[in-house]
């Protein structure tokens, strides 16, 4: 069979640890097969980034600026642990959070479901989205350690010399302080790109904050999001609340799903893999960044499974999920597919999909979900295993 041709490169970028594994095992049995794939590489592994002084991570966001569509693997953010395990020269910030930044789009997480696992929550029916603002708070923070008594202020200083200054705490004794901001653009890109997939999805949009308590940092996303609305999509048929997050955390536990959840962005790192784990699997969620100048990033939405990597490198056979990692590539490739206008590599991405849920729902799966499955499966299969029955599968699938 002649392989599908690609008209433009996705921006492939490599990472970590089993994820890594996977990431080639992927391509090797569901991609390379059935596609003539153009992409741009880049190794963002945790050594390369070391070795490059962090520059690859920079590379690979203008990269992806510059093409529109990225795949990204999972990766490692350093920390003292990591710095010593891997002989690193210094503590880089997040790769994630890096790119986010450049890109300032909003991430869309979407569990990725099937018939024979059902929700912990039974009240679910259908999925709900996570939209989370991919800028600033604490993943561009300052912060600093206090080492005796004294005063922290913030102070502002305009362009003019004008300044502004209030008292943060008299602190009494040692302690922590953390600054951080955020910018109007951005929370009001981000708005936007909320209001627009609620409205392609036809679903509701909550946005969730906590103005009550942060009256002027929650209060402004408050504002920006209600003047998006009123001035841009009041009549495009979208249901839009504000609710204090505890309140929406609340009635969302209750729900049937079926609703885009808009949350600040430590909020949505937290609650995405809330949702994710509810509706079945971490391994189960895509995770999609969207900028507002239209362009996108698909990456898997859990992070590189270390404990399986250290087993890997022992010679055992992990029975990791992959589907995150295959659902990012689809994703990518579907996208490249409607901005290149190829029908035939839309068709191809959107049937491994169904071919890789299918599969499933014929009760081969990996253990994270024979755990909790309603069919009959009769042995957890390991990654490898579960790679080759998709790929089998797919090699029956007219293409």
């Amino acid at each position: 069979m002649a392989k599908i041709a690609m008209k433009d490169p996705v921006v492939e970028i490599d990472g970590d640890e089993m994820t890594r594994v996977l990431w080639a095992l992927v391509k090797e049995k569901l991609i390379f097969p059935f596609v003539d794939l153009k992409s741009e590489y880049y190794d963002l592994s945790i050594l390369n980034r070391d070795k490059t002084d962090d520059k690859i991570t920079l590379e690979c966001a203008d990269a992806i600026l510059r093409f529109g569509v990225g795949v990204k693997c999972a990766t490692i953010t350093s920390n003292a642990a990591r710095k010593e395990e891997y002989g690193l020269n210094a503590l880089y910030p997040s790769p994630n959070a890096t790119i986010r930044s450049i890109l300032d789009g909003t991430v869309f997480r979407k569990p990725i479901t099937v018939s024979c696992v059902q929700p912990t929550i039974r009240t679910w029916k259908k999925p709900i989205i996570i939209a989370r603002h991919a800028y600033g708070d604490i993943y561009k923070n300052a912060e600093m350690l206090i080492p005796e008594a004294g005063k922290v202020e913030l102070v502002w200083t305009g362009s003019n010399g004008a300044e502004k200054r209030i008292l943060v705490a008299d602190m009494k004794k040692p302690g922590i302080v953390q600054g951080i901001h955020n910018l109007d653009e951005s929370i009001r890109n981000f708005a936007r790109c909320c209001f627009r997939l609620a409205r392609d999805e036809k679903l509701p949009l909550w946005f969730a904050a906590k103005d009550t308590i942060s009256k002027t940092y929650d209060g402004r996303f408050k504002e920006i999001f209600q003047a998006v609305y009123d001035t841009e999509y009041k009549d495009s048929g979208v249901l839009y609340t504000y609710s204090l997050i505890d309140d929406a955390l609340a009635r969302i536990v209750k729900s049937e799903g079926a609703l885009v959840w808009a949350c600040k962005n430590y909020d949505g790192d937290i609650l995405s893999d809330m949702i994710a784990s509810a509706s079945g699997s971490l391994a189960m969620m895509t995770s999609v960044l969207v900028s507002p100048s239209g362009v996108y990033e698909y990456e898997a939405a859990h992070g590189t499974v270390q404990k399986h990597y250290y087993r890997w490198q022992r010679g055992e056979k992990t029975s990791t999920n992959p589907v995150a990692l295959i659902f990012a590539w689809t994703g990518a490739l579907a996208k490249r597919a409607e901005i290149d206008h190829s029908p035939d590599l839309f068709d191809f991405a959107k049937k491994l999909e169904e071919t890789t849920l299918r599969t499933i729902e014929s009760g081969n799966m990996t253990a994270d979900l024979a755990a909790i499955a309603t069919c009959p499966v009769e042995r957890p299969l390991n990654s490898w295993e579960f790679i080759d029955e998709i790929a089998k599968n797919l090699d029956s699938v007219s293409l």
